[in-house]
């Protein structure tokens, strides 16, 4: 079983000048020092307006750093949102590809249609709407990014001409894709899907082990057929941790954090009601805190012999990836530093010498049904080169409308845009 970090990049208040910053700042020399440690993966979320329990609205810029600080981790949106109105399909194939270059090949591509009602209101997105504008979203931003060139769409939520969609990413044909899950129903599409599960439903392990059951049983039936140019058969679950020789000590410095994270995010999907700019997120959970029960097994908080059962668990129950929050409420860094170092030392060690030998018994499990599936897949038909579209410079759109194309000639003396032709008598007709 592999190991990530997922990032909200929670900015509680009170907030002074420099609050924002310190939390940027403390991330990233989180994610490099995990980097070394050995984790596997980065989840990066993508979530606008909702204040205090994310201010990640620009992962692809997050990420960017990261991968400029990171030399192994797996790089992944957890998840890019993937309606066009908040992001167009040829951007996201853009940031995907730009990332998988800055990294080295090294980009998971997470996607997802949005939950809250701030954020998809926000960008005006209705919300019975959210996924067949996923659908189609992805289904085309994978084929940009595989397409030379890409011949254009006509949707029922975004159209484009013919573009060639650059660049491409270093992962040929693309980076693996997963897709956000929250329940049964979704796990079940993912593997229709042929992509990964992107599990933030907090399973236990004994709910987990049978949605791994039926997730697998489709990837290797003729229900998978691929939205994407790649098969990512793969389940990651998402977990609190907070690791310390003295069970006391690891409760003391993560629950805290751990209950906020659980309701802040309740606050914008189930209960809230929020004022911008006004309503303050932490004080009211501070006033339920003490009332919010503490669910230590599911959370990961407490020693190292305790952890390590609470993962192998899921390992037991065939999850492919536990995803371990931290970076929530108000945990210290240093404390959230001493966590990562603490089970990269005593827990990791016992699950690293098994993945390999796991890893490639799936492979060659796998291998025949990700073939079939990919076969299935009804690809996008290429524009043969005599169909593919020009698109004039508006310099030369202008100059058509005067009549005047053949009387200018490039000066490499003068400026940009127009201004870099000058009048040559000498090639009028």
């Amino acid at each position: 079983m592999k190991f990530g970090l997922f990032y909200e990049n929670q900015v509680p208040r009170p907030w002074g000048p420099d609050t924002e910053y310190n939390v940027f700042r403390n991330a990233l020399d989180e994610i490099e020092l995990a980097d070394r440690l050995g984790y596997d993966h980065l989840w990066v979320v993508e979530h606008h307006f909702l204040e205090e329990y994310s201010h990640s609205s620009a992962p692809e810029l997050f990420l960017a750093a990261a991968s400029q600080r990171t030399k192994r981790m797996r790089l992944g949106h957890g998840i890019m949102h993937m309606p066009p109105s908040i992001n167009h399909p040829a951007r996201v194939a853009e940031r995907m590809g730009t990332l998988d270059l800055l990294s080295g090949g090294r980009a998971e591509w997470g996607t997802g249609e949005g939950a809250t009602t701030g954020e998809l209101g926000g960008f005006n997105v209705e919300m019975d709407q959210k996924k067949p504008m996923w659908r189609e979203a992805t289904e085309q931003a994978a084929n940009m990014m595989v397409m030379q060139p890409y011949p254009g769409f006509e949707g029922q939520y975004f159209r484009m001409p013919a573009r060639n969609i650059v660049p491409k990413p270093m992962q040929r044909p693309h980076p693996p894709a997963w897709v956000a899950c929250s329940r049964r129903e979704s796990i079940l599409s993912a593997a229709r899907h042929g992509m990964g599960a992107l599990v933030f439903g907090f399973a236990k392990p004994e709910q987990a082990a049978k949605w791994v059951e039926e997730y697998y049983e489709i990837i290797c039936s003729d229900e998978c057929v691929p939205l994407t140019h790649v098969v990512n058969p793969n389940i990651a679950i998402v977990t609190g941790l907070s690791v310390h020789p003295d069970q006391d000590e690891a409760i003391a410095r993560g629950m805290t954090g751990f209950k906020f994270f659980g309701y802040s995010l309740g606050h914008y999907t189930v209960f809230g009601t929020h004022v911008p700019g006004q309503t303050d997120v932490w004080s009211n959970f501070m006033q339920v805190r003490d009332a919010i029960p503490d669910n230590h097994g599911q959370g990961g908080i407490g020693t190292p012999d305790k952890v390590r059962q609470h993962c192998k668990e899921y390992e037991e129950a065939g999850v492919d990836q536990l995803i371990f929050v931290q970076q929530c409420g108000g945990v210290q860094h240093e404390h959230i530093c001493a966590s990562l170092g603490l089970f990269a030392r005593e827990v990791m060690p016992d699950f690293k010498v098994r993945e390999e030998a796991r890893l490639a018994a799936k492979v060659a499990r796998l291998a025949p049904y990700i073939e079939a599936a990919l076969a299935r897949k009804i690809a996008m038909e290429p524009l043969q080169p005599d169909e593919i579209p020009t698109f004039k410079a508006l310099g030369v759109i202008e100059r058509e409308a005067t009549g005047a194309l053949q009387g200018f000639r490039a000066d490499p003396t003068r400026g940009s845009g127009v201004s870099y032709l000058t009048e040559d008598p000498a090639l009028r007709k």
